[in-house]
Formats: C-alpha cells, structure tokens, sequence
C-alpha cells in the first residue's frame, strides 16, 4: 500500500518540474538523500539516472534514480532504489489550480520491501514524504519568484533551470518498468482527485 502527500503550490506545475528536471538539486528536496554523485547526461530522459547517496556520513549507502515517465507538466514516476534498504516507486502529479497548482506525492515500496507490514514502514515514510514535498514547494516557488522577478534577464544570469526539460525519447530499464507495474498503489494515490 502506498503513501501519499499533498500540498498546493503557489506556482505552475512547469516550475515545479522545472525543479524535477535538474538531478543535481534532488538531496536539497529528497529527504535522506545527502548527495550527488552523478546525473545521467540525459536526464531526465526515461531510462535516465541520477546517483546519489543515502544516509548521515560514515554511514553512505551509493545508488540510483531511475526515471520511468516523464510526462511534464502533469507527471513524473522515479524508480529509486536504496542499497540494501529496498527500491520504491515514487510518482508526483502536479494538477493546475487557481494561480498555482496542486502536487501530490506518493511512495510505494516495492520487491522484497514491498512484502513488509505496512505498520513498519507507512508512518515513517509518510513523514519523510511531508517534508519532501514541503521542500519541493520551496524550491518550485522560489523559482517562480526568481523568474518573475527578473523577466528580463538573459538565462544564463540564472541560478535556476530555465524552463522545463524536453529530452528525447528514452526507455528505462526492464527491473525499473517492471517495479513501476507493481507499484499499482502508488499510481493510484497520485492521482487521487483530492485537494490539499
């Protein structure tokens, strides 16, 4: 079963996937993620990765993000995978509303992680999910403040992506499509039509 989080935006979903477009700034909104190490040239085509790492140093677990759809600016399904901690699938609708937008966040672990009791894993991540998509609208916001306020600057002036990615067409991987089948809940809870 799956969590998930919502929060409105005060911003438009091609900000927010703007901030999901650029792999490097993923530990400033993905709680636990404490660095990067690497973004796939190609990001954020599908079948494209990041590599980050987990956790509090000493203790680093390396692995990856892997994109399974990306279909901007309405949604994004990640595969993310956590060494020996399980992989989950995590997928983010942004739904216009009002001025703004509506995002909702959910998280569904997968394979043998999947198979735990829910009552070990939900509440925990259910609070991480809070503040991760708490952290998202910080950063898509303050991207809208950022280019509203300064219209007319060249982009490379910048300290933001400038506008939403358009990658070419590309194909994750086949343990990726495969996790993101079973993460039925997840595709589910992120398309719930119910408001923040």
């Amino acid at each position: 079963m799956a969590t998930a989080s919502v929060r409105q935006f005060d911003c438009t979903p091609d900000d927010v996937f703007a901030v999901l477009g650029d792999g490097w700034v993923y530990p400033t909104w993905v709680v636990g993620a404490s660095r990067m190490r690497a973004v796939d040239p190609d990001w954020p085509t599908e079948g494209s990765r990041i590599h980050h790492s987990l956790g509090v140093w000493p203790v680093l677990i390396d692995d990856d993000t892997q994109i399974i759809e990306w279909t901007p600016p309405r949604r994004v399904r990640l595969r993310a995978k956590a060494g020996p901690l399980g992989r989950a699938v995590v997928v983010i609708e942004v739904r216009p509303h009002g001025d703004g937008c509506v995002v909702r966040l959910a998280e569904e672990p997968v394979g043998a992680a999947g198979r735990l009791p829910r009552f070990l894993w939900a509440p925990l991540l259910h609070l991480r999910n809070e503040e991760t998509i708490r952290r998202l609208r910080y950063l898509s916001e303050g991207r809208r403040i950022e280019r509203e306020a300064s219209p007319s600057r060249s982009s490379d002036d910048k300290t933001s992506r400038p506008g939403v990615p358009t990658p070419a067409e590309g194909t994750p991987g086949a343990d990726a499509i495969a996790d993101g089948a079973e993460a039925t809940e997840a595709n589910a809870a992120a398309a719930s039509t119910g408001e923040a």
